[in-house]
């Protein structure tokens, strides 16, 4: 290997050593870049109606702050009232499925017995639980501190961005050639529209899922409603795995008032996600971004094994941009236009026509 050569590779194993070291921080620039690519696209369109930008980013802003402090104001005092109502009921249903796993317990053989004999024991420490999660939440919250500064740190560098897009998409573009940044450009505007797309679809389905959920567990009466179904629509924005995450806390809750509530959750949640999976998904997000399930599913478990809890939330989004990239890039510019010197002996004639064997 030549020095330069080596020199290269060195840099470049440097390279990837630093962007591994700092990929945390790279995941929370992604972050304000989607979420400013997302609010650019209403800045613009307020633009298009004659109002200047500096007052367009304003309003989008306050909007964005006036929906978020809503949802929070709706959610937050009933789902509160909620949890005090469902811990002071707790101790009346822990014992009535106590009562029910005793009765089934002289039924079955000694191994499930030891089984239920554990998932009692179990379901009589809920409420304990629960209630000391509950009054030791100022507990949590004070350490939820560097969240809120990355997410602070997010809303900063997001508003840098929408003041002037422009001039931190043209350093990038210029660290291409100057023949290729014309190209650099039209991928970028193909990421863009990629990105909303993907945005809007997520957005409704998140919409549409909480307002099922609640429906269906105010009908089954299931206690905290509002809450499981304000869990199910934010966890909606991991497909695949989110889905099956929410089930759980209304299931269980579900399972202490009576075993066939449980069962009835499960159902409830399974209709909504098959509604999600062969009606809203291939509505509104097949329009918008096309991505295989297998290579979503696969980017999901790949970003959250090396990124952790914020992966999952980011792999989507990074999934649409990588795809747009290697197709624009690796496919059209590099593959599609790869031309090979074919050996005399081995070229085909125009009335030759190349044989394809399958096994």
């Amino acid at each position: 290997m030549k020095f330069g050569s080596l020199v290269g590779l060195v840099a470049l194993l440097l390279g990837l050593y630093l962007l591994w070291s700092i990929r945390f921080v790279v995941l929370l620039a992604f972050t304000a870049i989607t979420l400013a690519t997302v609010l650019n696209r209403v800045v613009r369109s307020l633009v298009g109606k004659r109002l200047k930008r500096n007052f367009a980013i304003v309003l989008t802003l306050v909007a964005l702050a006036f929906v978020l402090t809503a949802i929070f104001a709706v959610v937050a005092p009933p789902f509160v009232d909620q949890v005090n109502q469902w811990l002071d009921q707790a101790p009346l249903e822990v014992a009535q499925v106590s009562l029910w796993i005793n009765r089934i317990d002289d039924r079955i053989p000694v191994e499930l017995s030891e089984q239920l004999q554990r998932l009692d024991t179990f379901i009589q420490d809920i409420p304990m639980i629960a209630r000391s999660v509950f009054n030791n939440a100022f507990l949590f919250f004070r350490g939820t501190l560097a969240i809120l500064f990355n997410a602070l740190l997010v809303l900063v560098i997001t508003i840098m961005l929408l003041v002037n897009p422009k001039a931190y998409r043209n350093v990038f573009v210029s660290i291409f050639p100057q023949f290729y940044r014309y190209r650099v450009i039209e991928i970028l505007d193909h990421c863009e529209r990629s990105l909303v797309g993907w945005g809007a679809g997520i957005l409704f389905n998140i919409v549409v899922i909480t307002v099922l959920s609640f429906s269906g567990l105010a009908i089954l009466g299931v206690p905290l409603p509002i809450g499981n179904a304000f869990l199910a629509g934010l966890l909606t924005f991991i497909p695949n795995i989110g889905p099956v995450l929410s089930v759980v806390p209304p299931a269980v809750l579900g399972l202490l008032e009576a075993p066939w509530k449980g069962a009835a959750v499960v159902g409830l949640y399974i209709l909504i996600q098959q509604i999600e999976s062969n009606l809203l998904t291939p509505m509104v997000m097949k329009r918008q971004v096309s991505l295989l399930p297998a290579i979503a599913l696969t980017s999901q478990l790949v970003c959250g094994v090396l990124f952790g809890f914020i992966g999952l939330f980011l792999a989507l989004p990074l999934t649409v941009v990588a795809q747009v990239w290697l197709q624009e890039l690796v496919v059209k510019d590099v593959m599609n236009n790869w031309k090979r010197k074919i050996p005399v002996g081995r070229r085909i004639t125009t009335t030759q026509k190349p044989s394809i064997t399958t096994d």
